[in-house]
């Protein structure tokens, strides 16, 4: 009887983690260039020496990330822009690593660094950008950040960096608790040429809000009939233990 309690736990257990996958996922629907993550249950056998296992546990993990893309969003603002096809965005994470994103929503600070929604600095040909006062700041489709210089007449530009694109395999990339995305070896993506942006235009997340929601409503009802089942075995248990009193 015991077995069965704790398959039932462990299901009910690994139930909520796969709930927080989705719970996250459909929080973050709204999130400019968010890549929604997989969730999946496989049953783990329990071995006791050598044959067959005695029991199998459920087991919920976190296979991969979805990197399908979500629509443009055509804002016309000029510090907004999205990839176009496949690519990344090259950022400075909060540790100092290089990470990649396709949030594309740039801001420039008071100190002139060009940084992403979530102030995160953007990479460029030599590290982070930073923009000098300027009266106009404009992005071009091969991430050329080209100026009109503060005081200057319009017909004055500047080209003063390039945005860092990168294009790497989906297979040697991975996303972090903090929502970007590295190489798993911890390596650095080199530039890729071919990786162009479109100004005015933000890519939306690609979580689908509607398969998420069926999916936390189709295991909430799973976890309620472990928690059903755990009282069953409770009461069975009880039960046996009252008739062996009564022998």
């Amino acid at each position: 009887m015991d077995k069965a309690i704790y398959i039932a736990m462990s299901a009910g257990q690994n139930i909520m983690s796969a709930q927080a996958v989705h719970a996250n996922n459909l929080a973050n629907a709204s999130t400019t260039g968010f890549q929604s993550d997989f969730a999946q249950a496989r049953s783990m056998g329990v071995y006791y020496g050598d044959g067959h296992s005695t029991r199998a546990y459920a087991m919920a993990e976190n296979p991969g990330t979805d990197f399908s893309r979500g629509a443009l969003n055509k804002t016309g603002r000029d510090l907004d822009m999205a990839v176009e096809g496949d690519g990344w965005i090259a950022v400075q994470a909060p540790d100092g690593s290089e990470a990649y994103t396709r949030g594309g929503s740039l801001k420039v600070s008071s100190a002139g660094q060009l940084l992403t929604g979530n102030n995160l600095p953007v990479l460029g040909n030599g590290g982070p950008v930073s923009i000098p006062p300027a009266d106009k700041i404009t992005l071009g489709a091969d991430g050329t950040i080209t100026i009109q210089p503060q005081g200057q007449s319009a017909d004055v530009l500047s080209s003063i960096d390039r945005i860092k694109m990168v294009n790497p395999e989906y297979a040697d990339l991975e996303k972090g608790l903090d929502g970007l995305v590295r190489r798993k070896d911890g390596g650095i993506e080199i530039p890729d040429a071919s990786v162009g942006l479109q100004s005015g235009f933000l890519e939306t997340s690609n979580v689908n809000s509607v398969h998420e929601l069926t999916n936390i409503m189709s295991l909430a009802r799973q976890f309620e009939i472990n928690v059903k089942m755990m009282k069953v075995f409770e009461d069975n248990s009880s039960a046996a233990t009252q008739i062996l009193k009564t022998q």
